[in-house]
């Protein structure tokens, strides 16, 4: 947390909330200590994280639920045509899923630290208001990773490998991280919006349907019509494509643009999520309190 003498703290959409006396208030100073108070957050959001450990165990317990399932219990009866085997098919989609279904983890820990007060006791500080939620941000890019490296050790387990060269191997879990990284915004948005705990618990009936119509597990060519198209254009089908073709991963598509551009949509779609939620996530934090 930035130190300093709070002189004014406006509850407005205006520039910084917080003024040092005595201090530079330009526009890098104003910088430097967004960045070292986003930190301060990030240090804090992870060491929470390290304390809850049920947090910890359901988030690294459902990936491999869902290995179990879908590549053990259902694999044997599940054919994508084109003699792909289901296991290499499904890998990849249990990545996409897990990342996709971790932003109402995000809502939720944001809706808890609103009821508690730790929300209010951070507007009250003399730090930079978008620290809070930037600091979130980054803090559940970092816990993202920590997933996928040990859901990828799973997938290594049961068998899955990448036939990418090491460059694409790193670029499918980039474009994972980035689709989390957008996910974000909007996990921090419903928080702000959910008014209480129960609320946010509910929104995971929002999340299922999300995570689960996409090509994570079937390809969209052999949904209905209405359904394919809804799952084609899916963000999440579009990082799970891309990942694939990155892994060398075999895959069945119905041959459409935006199956056919998986990679470019992979990072068209993070742009877009991050443009339009990060500001209203920033926006509402502000409103908190009118």
């Amino acid at each position: 947390m930035s130190a300093g003498t709070v002189l004014h703290i406006p509850h407005d959409d205006g520039p910084a909330p917080w003024r040092p006396a005595g201090a530079d208030d330009g526009p890098v100073r104003r910088l430097y200590w967004a960045f070292a108070d986003c930190l301060t957050i990030v240090r804090r959001d992870l060491t929470h994280l390290v304390r809850q450990p049920v947090i910890i165990a359901w988030q690294l317990g459902f990936p491999i639920v869902s290995v179990v399932l879908f590549v053990y219990v259902f694999g044997s009866a599940m054919n994508v045509g084109g003699g792909v085997d289901y296991s290499t098919f499904a890998m990849p989609g249990i990545f996409a899923m897990t990342i996709s279904f971790g932003f109402m983890n995000t809502a939720v820990a944001v809706v808890v630290d609103r009821d508690h007060g730790v929300t209010d006791r951070f507007r009250s500080l003399p730090m930079a208001t978008s620290a809070v939620v930037s600091g979130r941000g980054v803090a559940d890019v970092i816990g993202a990773t920590v997933d996928l490296v040990v859901l990828a050790a799973i997938a290594v387990v049961v068998g899955w490998r990448s036939h990418g060269s090491p460059a694409a191997t790193l670029a499918a879990f980039g474009l994972l991280l980035l689709l989390r990284f957008a996910l974000t915004w909007i996990g921090v948005y419903l928080g702000l919006l959910a008014p209480n705990q129960e609320s946010a618990g509910g929104l995971y009936a929002v999340a299922f349907p999300f995570g689960m119509i996409s090509s994570v597990f079937t390809p969209p060519s052999m949904m209905p019509d209405w359904l394919g198209t809804i799952a084609m254009w899916n963000p999440v089908s579009s990082t799970a494509g891309a990942i694939r073709e990155l892994f060398g991963n075999p895959a069945t598509t119905g041959g459409s643009w935006v199956e056919q551009h998986a990679v470019l949509m992979a990072v068209l779609w993070p742009a877009v999520l991050t443009a339009v939620f990060l500001p209203l996530a920033v926006r509402r934090f502000r409103r908190l309190s009118r």
